[in-house]
């Protein structure tokens, strides 16, 4: 294969609802190139792009794929994209890999939620757009109605460089606004033949070629000043008003084709190989500390890994883009990310499933390289003498959890190290192993999403497994002060054990002073206070221990011993068996032996005495609190805050943002529970939402009943 230099290499990425035809024009793509020689079909599950067999079972795309095709002494390198939100982890770490998104929208459907959504992402990621209006071929496609969509959704930079002339069945025909020229295209599609615009469309073509000429001025001072002078602009100029206004994301050039048919196609490839922008048409990468990295041709190699895969019989396949420099075959790198040595022994490009074996990539370029020992995706690999870690992909939050087990317990380790496998190439899946649940929690971007990992797991890796509704991470406290005292006492011949320890504990608040006197049961116990130990809890929340001790009652070797006990305590509340916060423990008595005492005497003293106050202290459980922000149209508002407050919601506050309405909210975590199905459910699709910690907060007592209830029937089956 021939070797490209940074002026000839384009980067898109197909973005665009599930069904609207991104697989098929990738396909239609490589045809045109020659990359393959026949043309493959979703129903014939034989595209380069779809070549999983979860996709062939499902007939759309589930995963990323990287390919590439040859137009016009250029190269061309294309990355697939699911259309569905639940997989959106392929969406961004693609649109961070490309500097142009090619949105894909369905005429019969117009921007569909899937569009809207792929929007919103390249708009955050920065990446120019050009839209292409595929299915013109179709007995239902409206175009104008479709383009009306577009600019009410999309915005009034969505601007026509074709529109059909004879869209429906047989549609063959396009105007170009730029050429102001016909193109007519044959049964087999292809390349087009250039005509005269027939009279009857040429007062239509004429006002948008000039409102054309208009949008392409204003992306250049230069050019705006031609066009005032002449009250004009040629082909050239406009086309450089394109290429900057594309660049600068102040314009989304719209084309017409029929991916099907291939009709449009060699226009959209034309367009890419000489008005797209390249690496270096596009605003540099930032390192790790947020300091721009110039993109250097001629400079030492580097690298950074966008996405890893595995594939069978092949095993691990990094694929990386270039950012500096050249990568060759046999090249020594560092791995600046965990600061490992790496040789890059064979390089690829990729074509779906299928690789080209190739001697060298320049920047801009986009390669595979199988056989790493320590490299993964987010990783940078440099050339030796060079020390910069690129800022990387940022994916969005989990939004959908649950817990998952194997059904035989010999397929333990075998699940680990397959959910490894599995977050390897989709870091959207996130894997907890929690102590504190006992259970494995997998978190993902929704049901569908870990549905899809389920079929992984059942039919790749064999290994059959079950999800289970996840257990909530409740948290016990106490509401007021109480006191205890225990004695352990153990005779059994020889050395004995014994351990006296008289306590009060009390809830715990920030910044809050130690108490010198506490009143139980008529009786006055004064504390002085010797020393205190503040332990923040890996759990959150603090327990803070007080020494009261005087007189010598406990030994301080003991007091150590102490604390471990009541730690013990801590991890194991009495309500739940959760873990217990917030808390101040004051030791102002006890008894020792001379003969008997020792370590264990009081830990267990002190484990006992301090579970009898925690009873005796009103206990509560608090529960943890997300703030979710949820992006959701006008029209289904009244519904969502509804189901909010059906789910124990309190609704903070409402904005706008860019056609949307945001509604900001505290939601208990426990009514999160499959809420991206419902949200999905109540607004089309069309919603999306975000969730982070904010805090624990005390349960309602109908609820606590509740909970309570259900962990001691779930203890009495265990």
């Amino acid at each position: 294969m021939k070797t490209y230099n940074t002026d000839q290499i384009k980067n898109i990425v197909l973005l665009g609802n599930s069904g609207s035809g991104k697989t098929i024009l990738g396909e239609t793509m490589l045809f045109q190139g020659g990359v393959v020689e026949r043309r493959g079909t979703i129903e014939g599950k034989n595209t380069a792009s779809d070549y999983r067999p979860i996709e062939h079972e499902n007939g759309n795309s589930l995963f990323s794929t990287v390919l590439y095709t040859e137009y016009r002494n250029s190269k061309i390198n294309i990355l697939d994209t699911p259309g569905l939100d639940d997989f959106s982890g392929g969406v961004i770490s693609s649109l961070f890999a490309a500097d142009l998104g090619l949105m894909v929208i369905n005429v019969q459907n117009g921007v569909e939620v899937g569009t809207e959504i792929h929007f919103r992402h390249a708009e955050k990621a920065g990446k120019p757009l050009m839209i292409v209006v595929n299915g013109l071929d179709h007995e239902k496609a409206n175009f104008e109605k479709s383009f009306e969509m577009m600019k009410e959704r999309l915005g009034n930079n969505v601007t026509l460089i074709q529109y059909p002339l004879n869209e429906g069945v047989g549609f063959n025909s396009v105007i170009d606004i730029i050429k102001m020229k016909m193109l007519v295209y044959g049964k087999e599609g292809g390349k087009a033949e250039i005509a005269d615009i027939p009279a009857d469309q040429l007062d239509r073509a004429t006002e948008l070629h000039n409102a054309l000429i208009e949008k392409a001025a204003e992306s250049d001072e230069e050019l705006m000043e031609a066009f005032f002078a002449n009250n004009t602009l040629n082909e050239g100029e406009i086309r450089k008003g394109i290429a900057k206004g594309l660049a600068s994301c102040g314009m989304y050039p719209a084309f017409c084709i029929s991916a099907k048919h291939n009709i449009g196609i060699d226009s959209i490839m034309d367009f890419i190989v000489s008005e797209a922008p390249s690496i270096t048409d596009m605003p540099a990468p930032k390192d790790k500390k947020g300091n721009e990295v110039k993109v250097d041709p001629s400079g030492p190699a580097s690298c950074y890994v966008f996405k890893s895969s595995i594939e069978e019989h092949i095993g691990e396949i990094n694929y990386f883009r270039v950012f500096s420099g050249k990568i060759t075959e046999n090249l020594d790198v560092l791995n600046s990310s965990n600061n490992t040595k790496e040789r890059l022994a064979q390089l690829y490009v990729c074509a779906g499933k299928n690789r080209t074996r190739v001697t060298e990539l320049h920047t801009g370029d986009i390669g595979a390289v199988v056989k790493l020992k320590n490299t993964k995706m987010g990783h940078t690999l440099n050339a030796s003498g060079v020390d910069r870690e690129y800022e990387g992909i940022k994916f969005p939050a989990p939004k959908y959890r649950t817990a998952i087990k194997a059904q035989s317990e010999s397929d333990d380790e075998k699940l680990g190290e397959a959910l490894y496998k599995i977050h390897l190439e989709d870091p959207t899946i996130v894997v907890e192993y929690s102590k504190e649940l006992k259970q494995i929690i997998v978190h993902g971007q929704g049901e569908y999403h870990l549905n899809i990992m389920k079929w992984h797991l059942d039919n790749i890796y064999k290994i059959p497994t079950n999800f289970n509704p996840p257990r909530i991470p409740y948290r016990e406290t106490i509401t007021k002060p109480a006191q205890a005292d225990y004695r352990h006492k153990k005779q059994s011949g020889g050395a004995g054990q014994f351990g006296e320890v008289h306590l009060i504990i009390e809830p715990y608040l920030e910044g809050s002073a130690e108490l010198n006197m506490m009143k139980f049961g008529g009786k006055e116990i004064k504390l002085s206070v010797r020393n205190k130990e503040e332990i923040d809890l890996e759990w959150g929340g603090k327990l803070v221990y007080v020494n009261c001790i005087v007189g010598g009652s406990i030994d301080a070797r003991f007091m150590p011993a102490i604390l471990k006990g009541i730690m013990e305590k801590m991890e194991v509340g009495p309500l739940t068996g959760s873990y217990a916060r917030d808390i101040r423990v004051y030791v102002y008595d006890g008894k020792m032996h001379p003969v008997d005492s020792n370590e264990i005497s009081f830990r267990l003293a002190g484990r006992n005495a301090f579970s009898q106050a925690f009873k005796n202290a009103t206990p509560k459980i608090l529960e943890p609190v997300y703030e979710v922000d949820i992006m959701v149209p006008s029209d289904r508002m009244g519904d969502v805050i509804s189901d909010l407050q059906g789910r124990r919601g309190m609704v903070l506050g409402m904005s706008s943002e860019k056609r949307f309405e945001v509604i900001k909210a505290r939601v208990p975590l426990a009514e999160m529970n499959k809420y991206s199905t419902a949200l999905s459910s109540l607004t089309g699709g069309r919603a999306m939402y975000t969730m982070k910690f904010a805090e624990y907060a005390q349960v309602p007592g109908d609820v606590q009943e509740a909970v309570i209830k259900a962990y001691t029937e779930e203890e009495e089956e265990e």
